[in-house]
C-alpha cells in the first residue's frame, strides 16, 4: 500500500507538470502569434454588382438566360416588345422626309426670287434711261418754249413724259428693293427649314436610341443572380430587372476594431480562411481602409446627444485584396464568412 501512495503521488506531479508545460507552450505560442497578426472573424468575402435596369418601358418577349449562370458583356439578356418603338422610328423618319421637302420648295423660291430680282433690276435700268431721255427732252423744250420756237402744248408734252418716267424709275426701284428683301426672306426661311431636318434627325436618333434600348444586354460579364422578371412581364423604365456579379471583383470586406487599426498598414499581408472551404487558405494584402466606421454609415447612426452614452468599440470596414487559385474563386460568392488574419511584422 505504501508503494502504491507513492506511485500515486508520483504521477500527479508529473501529470502537473506536463500540463504546465503545454499551457507554457500554448501561451507562448500565442502570444508570439498575436503580437505578429491583427485577426478578425467579422469578415465576408464581397464583390462588384451591378443592377441590370430597364431603360424603356415594354412587354418582356424573350428572356436568353437563366438565373445563376454565367453571361458575357454586351448579351442580349432581355428582349421587349419593340412595335411601338419601330413605329415611333418611321413617324420620325417620316417628319424628316417632310422637313426635307420643305427645304426643297424653299430652294426653288429662292431660285424664283433671285430671277425676279434680275428681272427688277433690267427693269431699273430701262426705266433710267428712259429718264434720261425724256430729262434731256425737257431740258430742251425748256428752252426752246422761252424764244417761242416751241408750242407750250408741246413742251407741256414733253414735261408730262419726264414726269410719267421718273415715277416709272421710281416703281422699277421699289420693285427691285423688294425683290432683293424677298430673297432675303427666302433664305431665311431655308435656314428655318434646314434648323427642323437637325431636329427631325434628332428625333430620329432618339427613336433609334430608344428602339436599341428593347435590347437589354449584360454591363459586364460574370453570374446573374436576383432575377425578377418573367415573360409577358409589363416593365417600367427605372425597373430593376436583375443583377450580375462580375467576373474578377471578389474580395474581403474585413471589420477590424478600431483598437487594432495602429498596427494595420495598407499592402500588409493577409491570410483568408473561408467557413465554406477551411481546409483552403487564401492570400491577400489590405487595400484601403473605410473613412466611417460601420455604425456611422448605417441607415440609422447612433445618436449620443441624448447623453445616455455607452462606448462601445467601434468597426471601420478594411477591403482586402485576395488572390485565390481559379477553382476557389469560381466557388466564392459575395456574402460568405470569412476569418482574416492580417501580418502585423
Amino acid at each position: 500500500m505504501t508503494t502504491e501512495k507513492k506511485k500515486k503521488n508520483i504521477v500527479v506531479p508529473i501529470i502537473l507538470g506536463v500540463l504546465l508545460v503545454i499551457g507554457i507552450i500554448f501561451g507562448i505560442t500565442e502570444w508570439n502569434y498575436y503580437s505578429k497578426h491583427v485577426d478578425t472573424d467579422d469578415a465576408q468575402i464581397d464583390g462588384d454588382i451591378s443592377p441590370v435596369v430597364a431603360r424603356v418601358g415594354g412587354y418582356v418577349k424573350d428572356i436568353n438566360f437563366e438565373e445563376n449562370t454565367h453571361v458575357t458583356e454586351g448579351q442580349v439578356l432581355v428582349k421587349l416588345d419593340d412595335n411601338d418603338y419601330k413605329v415611333k422610328l418611321e413617324q420620325a423618319q417620316s417628319g424628316r422626309q417632310g422637313a426635307a421637302a420643305g427645304v426643297g420648295v424653299a430652294q426653288s423660291q429662292i431660285i424664283a426670287t433671285q430671277a425676279n430680282t434680275g428681272t427688277a433690276k433690267a427693269n431699273v435700268e430701262a426705266a433710267k434711261v428712259k429718264l434720261n431721255l425724256t430729262q434731256k427732252d425737257y431740258d430742251r423744250y425748256a428752252n426752246l418754249v422761252k424764244d417761242g420756237s416751241i408750242t407750250q402744248q408741246a413742251f407741256d408734252q414733253a414735261k408730262a413724259a419726264k414726269e410719267s418716267a421718273q415715277a416709272a424709275y421710281r416703281a422699277a426701284v421699289d420693285q427691285y428693293n423688294a425683290a432683293v428683301k424677298q430673297v432675303g426672306t427666302t433664305q431665311s426661311q431655308l435656314a428655318v427649314s434646314s434648323n427642323v431636318i437637325s431636329q427631325r434627325q434628332s428625333d430620329i436618333d432618339f427613336a433609334k436610341l430608344q428602339l436599341s434600348y428593347t435590347d437589354i444586354k449584360a454591363p459586364a460579364s460574370g453570374i446573374v443572380s436576383k432575377k425578377n422578371v418573367q415573360k409577358g412581364q409589363l416593365v417600367q423604365a427605372g425597373q430593376s430587372l436583375f443583377s450580375i456579379v462580375n467576373d474578377g471583383s471578389i474580395y474581403v470586406t474585413a471589420n477590424f476594431k478600431e483598437t487594432q487599426l495602429e498596427k494595420i498598414k495598407e499592402g500588409s499581408k493577409v491570410e483568408i480562411e473561408v467557413d465554406a472551404y477551411p481546409g483552403e487558405k487564401i492570400e491577400g494584402e489590405v487595400y484601403n481602409f473605410s473613412p466611417i466606421t460601420g455604425a456611422k454609415g448605417s441607415l440609422l447612426p447612433p445618436d449620443n446627444a441624448t447623453g445616455n452614452f455607452v462606448k462601445v468599440v467601434q468597426r471601420v470596414p478594411v477591403k482586402i485584396k485576395i488572390h485565390p487559385s481559379k477553382e476557389l474563386l469560381a466557388k466564392l460568392r459575395p456574402g460568405m464568412s470569412v476569418k482574416a488574419s492580417v501580418s502585423t511584422k
